[in-house]
């Protein structure tokens, strides 16, 4: 549609050996003219490589956690050692449409390591069987289960940071705003949130980026959203219009990562000027020659594990204030 950027040539070589790759995994062609079932097993196919190594962590457990919607899964990493740890919460990607703990787990297990952290990765109800809100709900509802079973998770139920990639940050940031906004977390650590959807409507990045290489063309997002969201009127919700909302109080330091080639690259530059404007601490990173989705490659792409370190270095360098 109209005219676009030449992304093929304007990503860096590393980008270019993951995209060939990508293309050479012909199980993992997911797409969203497929059925859901087969969209869903493609994406797992496909990421199952790039989940293959990274480093290990103490212990990594699997969990039904009650909701007021049902049990979802919960995946809980601890690194080596003992000890009552802080917690960080992470909401996966995949256009809230496809997706698990399985997809995202090097990125999760990646956190781990290298923060020193407690991790938790949320299997929230995917869409369409589920519309907005019950997965925030789902979220919520599991993070006040844990806090309140601190002493057997083994976690400080004070020290809550929220992480989450594409799809999953917007969910990060909404979960957050959500406890916030009624009261159930005054505080939390810190926000590390990665090329997300935060509720533009239209943009630069929109118009001129996205293709077959990242699944995110237009049509492809109009896709998503429709899946996600029940009526139009959604869009304007604060817990998925998240750029609509007050940041003025009750917002930790947030880490904000954008992909240089991502048409959602100026959903990231809108939040952390509105961050910038509101007086948050926030590190901004948009990385250059990299598309939607890069956090997966860390097998091939060097950048991954730059921003995953910097991003664990922000949270260490913000200890709660308490």
């Amino acid at each position: 549609m109209g005219h676009k950027y030449d992304a093929p040539n304007l990503w860096s070589e590393q980008m270019g050996q993951v995209v060939a790759t990508q293309n050479e995994l012909a199980e993992g062609a997911y797409t969203t003219g497929q059925s859901l079932e087969d969209m869903r097993r493609a994406y797992r196919a496909e990421r199952s490589f790039w989940n293959e190594g990274g480093p290990s962590v103490g212990s990594c457990v699997d969990e039904e956690t009650p909701t007021r919607h049902g049990c979802v899964r919960v995946r809980h990493y601890r690194p080596h050692g003992d000890g009552i740890l802080p917690l960080i919460v992470y909401t996966h990607g995949g256009g809230w449409v496809i997706g698990d703990v399985d997809t995202h787990d090097r990125i999760t297990r990646t956190l781990c390591h290298l923060t020193g952290a407690a991790v938790i990765s949320i299997d929230y109800t995917l869409a369409p069987q589920a519309k907005f809100p019950r997965q925030i709900n789902e979220c919520r509802d599991v993070i006040a289960n844990i806090r309140d079973r601190a002493d057997q998770w083994r976690i400080d139920p004070d020290d809550i940071a929220f992480a989450g990639d594409s799809a999953g940050a917007n969910m990060a940031v909404a979960t957050a705003l959500m406890m916030r906004d009624e009261g159930s977390l005054a505080r939390a650590r810190a926000l590390l949130l990665f090329y997300g959807a935060y509720g533009l409507r239209d943009s630069m990045s929109m118009r001129l980026l996205g293709g077959p290489w990242d699944g995110l063309t237009e049509e492809d997002y109009a896709y998503y959203l429709d899946q996600y969201l029940s009526d139009p009127a959604d869009a304007e919700n604060p817990y998925f219009n998240i750029l609509g909302n007050d940041f003025s109080s009750g917002i930790p330091p947030c880490y904000v990562a954008a992909a240089g080639l991502d048409p959602l690259r100026d959903d990231s530059r809108a939040l952390a000027e509105i961050l910038g404007i509101c007086g948050v601490p926030r590190v901004f990173h948009e990385v250059e020659g990299v598309i939607h989705g890069f956090l997966h490659h860390s097998r091939m792409l060097d950048q991954t594990m730059s921003v995953l370190t910097e991003a664990a270095d922000f949270y260490t360098e913000h200890p709660l204030d308490r």
